[in-house]
């Protein structure tokens, strides 16, 4: 039998163990028990046999119950709440109750089929345990109810309903998330459950409810057994649950970070920062956290998530269209702003403090000057005096020089629109003279010892863009030649400045030690860099 929990000190249930399930799609018999063998092998505890199109043959059903490897839900979904069977519910109540007299685990039955026919009420309670059933079964029922558009407006009526019905041993609500404050409904849903329940979201604003659902005590969560695979929307494959978002190491304590962009799913942050937590032994987990670009959105979606005490969200990543809103949610909070990202004008890093306190800081700059200390084997008071070209004068740009000037350096920014590279001097350099501009053109007669592209040129898939189309009479042996983009890890830039004889840095670098500066203020642990630094080589090479 599967172990479902108890009750709190509240008097409310909590889950003791949260299975990690993976849902199957029945195409035969052969193939769904093949698949759930695979699901054994990963690390699965329990397997949902979805029957929706196999549940012509009741025989058939019973045998795929009886021969799985591991103990397993048995679901027939009708189309009517987003499932794949067509046919009457007559038939597919005596299916599903030749699976029950199989021994299951549990059944799935939509509450809206159990209240709408005391018939098929009758025969569902016939095969399922509850306080009135007399031939002994461990098969527990599972009361849910879908909504594939939105929170449903009776949400708490539904589980209410579920709740009451005394064969209904657990208490299933999914609904498709308008946005990452839905999640939030869910993990109180489950913290106040007053039975085994599952609670989840769907769609991609859904995936922090499936991640997290073991930290708030869900009886299950769902998973695909490949991301190919997944049977609703919002899933992920079970390697990368296990594997990415750390499932094995999660518990009630698990403090959550993410990286919050629009869009979000080509991110490899999530990948750096849970091997990095996994190195070190930090009991923490990042998520993807897709935020939509107004500035409205980022309030509402940010300070939902940090009122919410009982989620432990201690801080975030903050990239594109967000870094300005970052700054700007901060100083309304009362929080602290890192003088240097106010400077720059955007920040990158959110971090919670113990006491709740907010800081936003700029990890960019950092990076970037960390990889080339590193580079020239100095601290970054010995970069003073020296001359750099920054080529580009957009986001990166402003960081990067930003940064460089605050070293005691004298940059120029190279830039084939000229007024915005003085637009940028003036803003970072002011009166000082530290900052000049000049166009584009200008580089190849430069006399520079660092020379740092900030520009897209020569990022996959146009890898034969360069900004230098005559490289800089100057280049040699002690000059640092920096280019920000990571794929390719060697740019033609790159490769044209190693061959004059030039030391180069990679833009993995700068992207590896500002993810480094990030984790340092969020967990006060020494980062894994080079974890950081295979995690993301093995993401672009894959």
């Amino acid at each position: 039998m599967v172990r479902e929990g108890g009750v709190t000190g509240r008097g409310i249930y909590s889950s003791t163990v949260t299975h990690l399930t993976v849902a199957i799609t029945v195409e035969s018999l052969e193939s769904a028990h093949a698949a759930a063998a695979r699901s054994a092998e990963h690390g699965a505890d329990l397997v949902e046999y979805r029957i929706d199109s196999f549940a012509d043959d009741a025989d058939a059903v019973a045998a795929l119950v009886e021969g799985s490897p591991l103990p397993c839900v048995v679901t027939c979904r009708p189309t009517w709440e987003g499932g794949a069977y067509e046919g009457d519910d007559q038939h597919r109540i005596a299916v599903m109750e030749r699976a029950g007299l199989a021994g299951p685990a549990y059944l799935d039955i939509e509450l809206a089929t159990y209240e709408r026919s005391a018939n098929l009420r009758q025969k569902v309670e016939l095969v399922v345990d509850h306080a009135g059933q007399a031939r002994g079964t461990d098969t527990g029922l599972i009361l849910s109810a879908h909504d594939f558009e939105r929170r449903p407006r009776d949400l708490f009526q539904k589980i209410e309903a579920m709740r009451d019905a005394e064969a209904c041993r657990v208490i299933k609500v999914v609904w498709w998330a308008r946005s990452l404050r839905d999640n939030i409904e869910a993990f109180e849903i489950l913290r106040d459950a007053h039975k085994p329940t599952i609670a989840l979201c769907m769609g991609e604003f859904g995936l922090p409810s499936r991640v997290l659902a073991k930290k708030f005590g869900a009886l299950l969560t769902f998973s695909g057994l490949a991301d190919e695979t997944v049977a609703a929307p919002g899933q992920v494959g079970l390697d990368r649950m296990k594997g990415l978002f750390r499932w094995d190491a999660l518990n009630a304590a698990t403090a959550v970070y993410g990286v919050i962009s629009w869009p979000v799913g080509h991110s490899m942050s999530p990948a750096i920062h849970n091997a990095g937590f996994d190195a070190a032994g930090h009991n923490g987990v990042y998520l993807p956290l897709p935020i939509p670009p107004e500035y409205e959105h980022f309030k509402a979606t940010v300070g939902a998530w940090l009122d919410y005490a009982p989620l432990d969200f201690r801080g975030a990543s903050v990239t594109l269209p967000h870094k300005e809103h970052l700054l700007r949610f901060v100083r309304e909070s009362g929080g602290t702003v890192e003088p240097l990202a106010e400077q720059i004008g955007a920040a990158n890093t959110l971090t919670v403090a113990d006491d709740g306190g907010l800081r936003a800081s700029n990890t960019d700059y950092a990076g970037a000057l960390d990889a080339v200390c590193e580079t020239l084997g100095v601290e970054r008071a010995g970069l003073a005096g020296r001359r750099v070209a920054v080529i580009g004068a957009g986001g990166a740009a402003r960081a990067v020089v930003a940064g460089f000037v605050d070293c005691g350096c004298g940059v120029t920014i190279y830039n084939r629109t000229v007024v915005k590279a003085e637009r940028l001097a003036e803003e970072l350099g002011g009166a000082s003279g530290a900052v000049v501009a000049a166009p584009l053109d200008d580089l190849a007669g430069s006399e520079c010892d660092i020379y740092v592209n900030c520009t897209s040129l020569g990022m996959s898939p146009e890898v034969e863009g360069t900004p230098v189309d005559v490289a800089p009479g100057s280049w040699g042996a002690e000059t640092v030649v920096f280019d920000t983009v990571y794929n390719p890890v060697e740019t033609r830039l790159l490769r044209e400045a190693k061959a004059a004889g030039c030391r180069t840095i990679s833009g993995v670098e700068m992207f590896v030690r500002q993810a480094a500066a990030q984790f340092e203020g969020w967990t006060g642990q020494t980062a894994p860099v080079d974890v950081f630094r295979s995690v993301l080589l093995t993401q672009l090479s894959g």
